[in-house]
């Protein structure tokens, strides 16, 4: 059994490397899933930080302008970011499918498991290296925060596990997607799911339907949970039910891509 865990790791491994070295000669994917956030970050702060930070109202957070609202608005950008990159992980799981290598691996004395696990783990890779270039850009443009080392070290914790459920989510995507176009429009709804919930603007201040739907959908507690723990707001039970959240889409996630692959390697 040790022996079947050690060659998996080590398979596993092998296509952690294979997929980073791609993402550096195919930059083009890659350089898009970084950059955008912090496009993002830069239009909401400095195009729609003064009017939304004066019609908000936070506790611990305020309502005074572009200065604040970069302090609100970062911990959205964040979970945005990790929504945009799993999108990465559809379309290189699909164009493995479409061009053939997964038939050339089932031909190699390979655990069939270590190809979604490089691909999962390559997108958290580049996941964790776009996170740090957002949090350096969010301190240069005015981002505040008053967490101590522990905090930090929560706050990294949580947006990896969020990039491991959801890169699983996407490789699934990509598995039962027929052409690398489907893949990458497929996961936008994951995408869009932090706009619809606390990371732009608080649910208070919806409609009535889509508070609702804010306030119950997983990205809102997790959101709330990040900017708790950065800027010293109340979490209350957001954490757990953050952890909660994020155990039920690993599981699905992984559950369905397994099975997926299973099924398209068997054929």
């Amino acid at each position: 059994m040790s022996t079947t865990t050690s060659y998996a790791l080590r398979d596993s491994m092998t296509m952690l490397r294979r997929n980073l070295k791609r993402a550096q000669r195919y930059p083009s994917l890659t350089l898009s899933v970084v950059v955008l956030p912090v496009l993002m970050l830069l239009m909401f702060v400095y195009v729609f930080g003064a009017p939304l930070g004066n019609g908000i109202d936070v506790p611990g957070v305020g309502g005074g302008g572009r200065e604040e609202y970069t302090n609100y608005i970062t911990p959205g950008i964040l979970l945005m970011a990790i929504a945009t990159s799993s999108i990465a992980t559809a379309v290189s799981v699909c164009t493995d499918m479409t061009e053939g290598i997964i038939n050339r691996f089932r031909t190699m004395s390979i655990s069939r498991a270590s190809v979604l696990v490089g691909h999962v783990l390559g997108n958290v890779v580049q996941t964790a290296v776009s996170l740090l270039l957002i949090v350096c850009v969010a301190l240069a443009v005015g981002f505040r925060s008053n967490a101590h080392v522990l905090e930090w070290a929560a706050v990294l914790g949580l947006l990896l596990f969020l990039a491991f459920a959801l890169a699983w989510l996407s490789a699934a995507i990509g598995l039962g997607s027929e052409s690398v176009e489907t893949a990458s429009n497929a996961p936008l709804p994951l995408a869009f799911l932090p706009f619809l919930g606390s990371a732009v603007v608080p649910p208070d201040s919806m409609p009535e339907g889509i508070r609702w739907f804010a306030e119950y959908q997983p990205f809102t507690p997790i959101t709330e949970t990040v900017r708790g723990l950065l800027l010293g707001t109340g979490i209350g039970n957001d954490a757990w039910i953050s952890l909660a959240w994020l155990t039920a889409l690993t599981v699905l996630g992984y559950v369905w891509a397994k099975a997926s692959f299973n099924r398209v390697a068997n054929r």
